[in-house]
């Protein structure tokens, strides 16, 4: 049964869109309002509004807002979580692939 844990689930959905993932790059090299990040993706400032809303709530990304300007920085979260969850997979799927190499070793096939 797949258990839920929400933090996970709001930062893979985050994750998700490659608009997202290009706003966390363009905040890696700085800070920058909502105006300039809508200018960068060449998207209106209410859909940049609504990707960076999904990032805050995720915790990736933290804004501050000063007259009538809300500036974006990335947000103070490790993903630790998220990589333990990646590596338990990943160590799944590394003893699957070593079960089935030693049942094609046992019946005489070579290694995938």
């Amino acid at each position: 049964m797949v258990q839920h844990q929400p933090k996970l689930d709001a930062t893979f959905a985050a994750l998700a869109d490659p608009t997202r993932r290009g706003v966390l790059q363009r905040l890696g090299r700085g800070e920058a309002s909502i105006t300039e990040l809508a200018e960068a993706f060449d998207m209106t400032l209410t859909g940049m509004k609504k990707h960076v809303a999904l990032l805050e709530e995720a915790g990736l990304v933290d804004t501050e807002k000063v007259g009538r300007v809300r500036t974006c920085r990335l947000g103070r979260k490790r993903l630790d979580a998220e990589s333990r969850f990646i590596a338990t997979y990943h160590q799944m799927l590394e003893e699957r692939l070593e079960h089935l190499s030693k049942f094609l070793e046992s019946h005489g096939e070579e290694k995938p």
